[in-house]
């Protein structure tokens, strides 16, 4: 849970903000996300999604479009000393990140968003929060 700002450096790094540290571990898995964010999964959640992925009929164009995108653009990275991980290059920019980000805890996983973008989405989201809320009544306690 939680929403943090941080500065990517100029060689890629960005500092994971101790809360996420101690959940996700030394070792985490990168990849592309949903709805123009990055996605960080502990490796043990990735091994998840992974098996699932697996399941996914190859006879179907879409699971395999869907399997090679995310599989490819997965990274794994660790936090070095300074409480930094190193991103590649080519999910920064399919990512839209240049400098400033917003860190959000979404559930299983983090999500790495370039801050403008990351306003953008939480203004359209906010705007329907409560037919959102209303739309998954039956999934909420």
């Amino acid at each position: 849970m939680g929403e943090y700002q941080h500065n990517l450096d100029a060689k890629g790094r960005l500092i994971i903000p101790a809360k996420f540290r101690s959940e996700l571990g030394m070792n985490m898995i990168v990849t592309q996300g949903l709805d123009g964010c990055l996605s960080i999964y502990t490796k043990e959640a990735w091994d998840k999604i992974y098996a699932q992925l697996q399941l996914l009929p190859t006879t179907k164009k879409e699971a395999r479009a869907f399997v090679r995108i995310l599989t490819s653009k997965a990274s794994e990275v660790e936090i070095d000393n300074q409480g930094r991980i190193l991103i590649p290059a080519g999910l920064l920019k399919q990512a839209h990140i240049e400098k400033e980000c917003t860190i959000v805890g979404a559930g299983e996983k983090v999500e790495i968003w370039a801050s403008d973008a990351w306003a953008n989405y939480l203004n359209e989201s906010e705007e329907s929060f409560e037919d959102l809320a209303e739309s998954l009544t039956g999934f909420m306690l």
